[in-house]
């Protein structure tokens, strides 16, 4: 494929913002795609495919190309793909030629500049995991592949590979996942068929969390950090409609969104409601089961979100865990007496995990753990997550 000048001039506005400006890249991306409706499936993957590896690769890629500009980083990107850059394209920087030997001298380099992180954070993982860091590093800088979970209020396991099938789409089951179906390596899920219920798009990884809250149909659930409810929907397939699910969340778009997706997935036992002032005081001990999802630095998703690991510091890290140590002290109040509550991350660092459940503990909650997970990105190739079930 030749590399067109407006798609390159593209590649390198998205850049800009995500770099620039903190933009979230898929939001960037989703923007530029509606904003030119002109470019065809094959442009948005040249541009979708450079925009992510360029922002993955970030400082590996400033090494090769000799400099740090969104110009040279494309360069460089293209190369390793394979593909020519143009005469045309300027950046400061050294030559294509140049940069093979470069490629070659990568593999002497620091591990932050090898795996493109901030340095702070390189030291940070392995101060927190010590020898373990760069296995989980590595398979982090992975491509994602798409997993699906399958909707047991609209079909069976065999039902839903049977409807994929008919439509051209490959899928398989997944060991350690029961409800989970992976796509072929590169591949991703059409947009009607997304839309249609039958399968929800959820990481094999974040599907191991709502098994831990161990519910039964007929019980009360507040999922507390509902976001778009990928959990609240899995809750809703295992409770088969019985009992009802509170849905919560400061961020009322996000509460939008999970509206569309409960009537699609034929959900009918979700409630949504955005927090108040006084939802503690009015839930108080309602519920038989409590999800804190946690917000968290979302390190274990970096292969789906590479631009998280730029726009993340170490103050922002802090007050993140100032966060969740609020949420841990005061959403136990919303259970029954003997009900339980499990508290989630997609994070791969203690500090976020059991360092916050340890320091609950130390702080005289009355609570114990009951059970732990920590799923591994370099042992399952899943995203990272953590859960603990305090009783």
């Amino acid at each position: 494929m030749r590399v067109h000048r407006l798609l390159a001039e593209g590649c390198a506005g998205i850049l800009k913002e995500v770099f620039d400006d903190g933009r979230v890249l898929d939001r960037a991306l989703d923007e530029a795609f509606r904003a030119n409706p002109k470019w065809g499936k094959r442009d948005r993957g040249f541009i979708a495919e450079t925009v992510f590896e360029a922002t993955r690769w970030r400082r590996a890629l400033a090494f090769v190309a000799g400099g740090k500009s969104v110009e040279a980083l494309c360069a460089a990107q293209w190369r390793r793909g394979g593909l020519e850059v143009p005469e045309w394209w300027q950046w400061d920087g050294c030559r294509v030629e140049e940069m093979e030997s470069r490629e070659a001298e990568l593999a002497k380099q620091p591990r932050a500049v090898r795996e493109s992180v901030p340095d702070w954070l390189d030291a940070l993982g392995e101060q927190e995991l010590g020898a373990v860091w760069g296995d989980e590093l590595a398979a982090l800088n992975r491509r994602a592949r798409v997993f699906l979970r399958v909707n047991p209020l609209m079909a069976t396991m065999d039902e839903a590979m049977a409807w994929l099938a008919a439509e051209g789409v490959e899928v398989a089951r997944v060991e350690g996942a029961p409800d989970a179906l992976v796509l072929a390596e590169g591949k991703t899920l059409p947009k009607p068929l997304a839309q249609d219920g039958r399968v929800e798009i959820q990481d094999a990884g974040s599907q191991q969390i709502v098994p831990l809250l161990e519910v039964e149909p007929g019980m009360r659930v507040v999922d507390t950090c509902a976001g778009a409810g990928g959990k609240t929907l899995q809750l809703a397939g295992v409770m088969r409609n019985s009992g009802e699910i509170l849905a919560l969340d400061t961020a009322e778009r996000k509460l939008v969104e999970l509206k569309k997706r409960v009537g699609r997935a034929g959900a009918r036992n979700v409630r949504i409601e955005p927090w108040q002032s006084d939802t503690l005081r009015r839930r108080s001990g309602w519920a038989d089961r409590v999800l804190v999802d946690a917000p968290c630095s979302g390190l274990g998703t970096l292969k789906r979100q590479p631009d998280l690991k730029w726009r993340l510091t170490a103050g922002s890290l802090r007050k993140t865990l100032a966060l969740q140590a609020n949420l841990l002290d005061r959403y136990h109040h919303l259970l029954k007496p003997g009900g339980m509550m499990v508290y989630a991350t997609c994070s791969v660092l203690p500090c976020e995990n059991g360092g916050q459940i340890r320091a609950l503990l130390e702080r005289g909650s009355p609570k114990t753990i009951d059970a732990e997970l920590t799923v591994s990105p370099a042992a399952t190739g899943w995203d990272g997550f953590y859960a603990a079930r305090l009783k």
